[in-house]
């Protein structure tokens, strides 16, 4: 509810005042750092400029969406994600993530006038109808990076961030690591984005690519220098202390996917054990399983083949989840069929067993919550073909 009223207040903003005034010698820009929300879009923090003179002062934020917006969960899927750059009334803005118990940074940079004055111009473009939405990507152009980007064109230098102190771990990070620390307190977004998105998240980062993360960019400026001279003049909390943090607090274990999935592991092996008793497959459980699974495939094929997020693909999970996980589900109920679902069983039992031998040398990491549906899956193929190769192979002869 705060972000669609948030929204609404920005959406008439930019109706009544699509341009920021012309600047002067005494406007002063800084940069806005906005600590983690507990909404999902707001784990790492966002970003802002501030741009302010004694005529006006506003918050100019490339972070702007609208969730009622035709189709928009289609489209975000897809990978058409269409963010908005708008200018909010500073008080306004920062109001919002008081209320919201968010942490606000303000970092005043240091700009010539002619600085300044390019960097109003630049926002001014972005600010026209024809320029303010542009297609989102979640890591390399964001609410983060064009802030860093307008900064760096005003100035016409390249800006040396300071080194990011990130983690103490031997080897660099990707940005999926950086995403698994900020939403380390929401493992069901980290296991959805762990399924979507595939290797092109996993290489490790530079220094440089760090910032889009809004929280690590507040950290980079800080030593930061363009041509030898810090860019950062001041820093001064806007908003609260380092105590405020309106996180939510850690899932329970008990409601985290690492814990439903080996649940529903041990369904699986009681399931199976009875079915080795009996000498007959339980029907129902490959059908709803192998059913979870293709359904899970199909959104995979989608992001893979049709999305045009760039970090879909490759993404070695359809290994394991694709469309012909379905074949369970539909043909099981045949008898006339059981060649086709012993077929599938078995090329899948391979192709799963080989991937999970091969998957340390992927260049994909995989969430640990995976290992209990994948030991599942192998569990009931190897089941199905325990149970019905004989028969399979007698009915032949």
């Amino acid at each position: 509810m705060k972000s669609i009223r948030r929204f609404i207040i920005i959406l008439a903003w930019l109706l009544t005042m699509p341009f920021i005034a012309s600047a002067q010698s005494d406007t002063i820009v800084s940069l806005i750092t906005c600590a983690p929300g507990s909404d999902i879009y707001e784990l790492e923090g966002h970003t802002a400029l501030r741009i302010r003179s004694p005529r006006f002062d506003v918050a100019v934020s490339y972070g702007v969406f609208d969730f009622n917006s035709p189709n928009f969960v289609y489209r975000f899927v897809k990978g058409e994600t269409d963010y908005m750059c708008a200018a909010i009334p500073w008080q306004i803005f920062v109001e919002g993530y008081k209320a919201d118990g968010r942490r606000v940074v303000e970092q005043v940079l240091d700009l010539d006038s002619a600085q300044t004055r390019k960097l109003v111009e630049l926002v001014d473009n972005n600010l026209l109808p024809q320029n303010r939405v542009y297609r989102y990507n979640y890591v390399k152009d964001n609410c983060a990076t064009r802030p860093l980007s307008i900064i760096e064109q005003a100035m016409g230098d390249s800006i040396r961030l300071a080194p990011v102190d990130f983690d103490t771990r031997s080897y660099t990070a990707s940005f999926r690591d950086v995403m698994r620390h900020y939403h380390r307190n929401y493992p069901w977004y980290q296991f959805g984005i762990d399924l979507a998105l595939g290797s092109g998240i996993d290489y490790p980062i530079s220094n440089r690519e760090y910032v889009f993360a809004p929280v690590l960019l507040e950290q980079q400026m800080t030593e930061a220098t363009a041509g030898g001279n810090k860019i950062v003049k001041g820093t001064e909390v806007i908003v609260g202390d380092d105590s405020w943090d309106c996180v939510d607090s850690a899932t329970p274990f008990f409601l985290t996917p690492m814990f439903v999935g080996w649940v529903v592991f041990a369904l699986l092996l009681w399931a199976t054990v009875c079915d080795n008793r009996r000498g007959r497959v339980s029907r129902w459980i490959d059908a709803t399983y192998f059913g979870v699974l293709g359904l899970a495939g199909l959104l995979i094929t989608y992001l893979v083949f049709i999305s045009v997020h760039e970090a879909t693909s490759p993404n070695y999970l359809i290994i394991w989840l694709n469309p012909f996980c379905l074949i369970p589900t539909i043909f099981i109920w045949l008898k006339k069929c059981k060649i086709v679902v012993l077929s599938y069983q078995i090329i899948n039992f391979a192709a799963v067993l080989i991937l999970s031998l091969v998957w340390l040398w992927l260049p994909q990491s995989a969430n640990a919550a995976f290992l209990p549906f994948v030991l599942g899956d192998m569990l009931r193929s190897a089941s199905y073909i325990k149970l019905n190769f004989p028969k399979v192979a007698n009915h032949g002869k």
